[in-house]
């Protein structure tokens, strides 16, 4: 079963140095009835992972996403949520994101709290996790939906503190995200910093739009690398990814 085993695969992936990839499915972006030719392009690829979610879910597709992926796929699906209401019992797990690079509460811990009494009657597998958000030259969604400005990649000492903050307050992931549709993504020198002085995985993504980019985050130490914008402007970059 994936349920309760999903973390622990990510921990031991890390210990074997082995490389893990999402791709990240905004369900505003997609129409269900593209995902089954979807997802057979990614299982033609080396994909590990599945997250949902997005800024917003205006047209309140979530569950009904979800649940046609999962149709489709036995690869672990986990929320990516940008608020409480995109919490679906249909997945496997959910990032339970504290925006710690902002200081807006609510991103910090008023959505965290309103979807408690949703997540106890779930069996999903919740996982602490520290998100970050960097500054790929872009304003994106999240910067304008959490009101919070992203951290400038020359201040690295700020970013690697911050992820130590997310480490030592008890997070078990870290996500530095320079944003969907960032025109620059995590410098390899700060995934490289951040990676080597924390304990627990490291996620990056944001601007990832070719293998050689994907490779320089996975050579700098992510262990985790999600890529979304590009498969969305393009699905033939599965094709260049091929397991």
């Amino acid at each position: 079963m994936i349920l309760k085993t999903m973390y622990a695969a990510i921990i031991q992936a890390k210990k074997d140095n082995k490389k893990l990839l999402a791709v990240l499915i905004d369900p505003d972006k997609i129409d269900t009835n593209d995902i089954p030719a979807f997802f057979k392009k990614v299982h033609k690829s080396i994909i590990t992972h599945i997250f949902v979610g997005g800024s917003t879910d205006e047209e309140r597709k979530m569950e009904t996403v979800v649940k046609t992926i999962k149709q489709h796929t036995n690869l672990p699906v986990l929320i990516f949520p940008g608020s409480h209401e995109q919490i679906t019992e249909k997945a496997d797990g959910i990032l339970f994101l504290s925006l710690l690079s902002g200081r807006n509460p609510k991103y910090l811990i008023e959505q965290q709290i309103q979807s408690v009494s949703k997540l106890m009657t779930t069996n999903l597998e919740i996982i602490p996790t520290g998100y970050i958000l960097i500054d790929g030259d872009v304003e994106t969604a999240v910067q304008r939906v959490s009101e919070t400005q992203p951290i400038s990649q020359e201040d690295a000492k700020t970013i690697l503190h911050t992820a130590l903050a997310g480490q030592f307050s008890g997070k078990q992931l870290i996500y530095l995200e320079a944003g969907s549709g960032a025109k620059k993504m995590v410098k390899p020198e700060i995934i490289r910093e951040v990676s080597s002085q924390l304990q627990i995985p490291l996620i990056v993504g944001g601007g990832i739009r070719s293998k050689k980019q994907l490779n320089e985050a996975f050579n700098a130490g992510a262990d985790l690398v999600v890529i979304g914008t590009a498969f969305e402007q393009n699905e033939d970059f599965l094709l260049e990814l091929k397991s």
